[in-house]
């Protein structure tokens, strides 16, 4: 088990590693990030100092190591930033060696920190997220069990048209056809929006006020693909099930087709799926970049389009890396509980 982790812990550093080193030279060679911060009537005294306080004076692989230094959990740490977790050493009053937490930096256009921005936005991108595994989990796998029991049927046939249009469509494509569909022509009658935020600030008093409505639309729009990819497997694993000796056996007992199926079968069955939806969350909150721009949804999908137009790379440099973070560490769970769905295959 040590050398498990130890081994995908390693293998998820060199992929953020890849990240980190991709992303930055990416930006960096389009030209100076200051640029985004002025204009042609900033004056060059001015456009020094902003350099200077984002560390931009620098050359360019220099800029680079201290990137990868704010990121590092050892390492130098400017005490005004906070990060500073237990200090070595120092060579100013300013700076200290030691124990850190990742520093993301600020962002160019709002002066906040990268840390703090995606704190903001990311129960509304979890929240879509969790919602969006909710529709395909609870439609997915009766659609699923439909569609093999009745396998070969006009319902199977239905079933694998609709899923093979769901994975092969884009969510951004299916949330524009969500919109003409029920918020444009059936508005009037469903009540939902083009767009809208889930949380609102009261205007005239505290606290804040909830739209779920504004939820469901987004939420279907990243769901289909899961949907359909989870009706998919459990199709395929069911059928599969239900063609094995227990389950002629248990039908020759006279047992009821449905109690065959749902007791029998869908425990052993439910393998493959469970190992999808356990790893699709961290690929939902990918998905939402697109969806939330089109629902005009406050997450971290927004966030990040919003600093790509602005030339913000702290920014994008920091939600990439989080979601990155959120890929590796859901791997690393998926291949640990798949062992533990099925003892035949061994952790290397």
């Amino acid at each position: 088990m040590a050398k498990f982790l130890v081994k995908r812990l390693l293998t998820g550093l060199a992929v953020m590693w890849g990240i980190v080193t991709l992303l930055f030279w990416l930006f960096n060679l389009r030209g100076s990030p200051a640029a985004s911060m002025t204009d042609e009537n900033t004056d060059a005294a001015t456009r020094k100092a902003i350099e200077r306080a984002h560390h931009l004076d620098r050359p360019l692989f220099e800029q680079y190591l201290w990137y990868l230094n704010d990121l590092s959990p050892i390492g130098w740490s400017d005490r005004a930033d906070g990060n500073l977790l237990w200090g070595w050493f120092s060579d100013s009053d300013d700076r200290a060696f030691g124990f850190k937490s990742p520093w993301l930096r600020r962002s160019f256009q709002k002066d906040q920190r990268v840390d703090q921005l995606i704190g903001e936005m990311l129960p509304g991108t979890a929240l879509l997220g969790a919602a969006a595994l909710l529709i395909a989990i609870s439609l997915g796998i009766p659609l699923g069990m439909a569609s093999a029991m009745w396998r070969g049927k006009w319902l199977d046939q239905t079933i694998a048209i609709l899923t093979q249009l769901g994975v092969s469509a884009p969510s951004f494509l299916v949330g524009v056809i969500l919109i003409r569909l029920f918020a444009v022509e059936w508005g009037d009658w469903t009540g939902l929006r083009v767009s809208g935020f889930f949380r609102e600030e009261e205007v005239f008093g505290e606290g804040y006020t909830y739209h779920w409505r504004n939820l469901f639309l987004p939420a279907m729009a990243l769901g289909i693909r899961p949907l359909a990819i989870i009706t998919q497997l459990t199709r395929g694993s069911l059928a599969d099930v239900l063609s094995s000796d227990y389950i002629r056996t248990a039908r020759a007992k006279g047992l009821a087709e449905h109690t065959v199926v749902v007791r029998h079968g869908l425990k052993n069955a439910l393998n493959p799926v469970l190992t999808s939806v356990s790893g699709w969350f961290a690929s939902l909150l990918a998905g939402a970049f697109f969806v939330e721009t089109v629902f005009d949804w406050q997450g971290l999908g927004k966030l990040t389009i919003d600093a790509l137009n602005a030339n913000d790379y702290p920014v994008i440099l920091g939600t990439t890396l989080f979601v990155g973070s959120l890929f590796v560490a859901t791997n690393i769970i998926v291949d640990f509980l798949y062992t533990r769905l099925d003892p035949r295959i061994q952790i290397q």
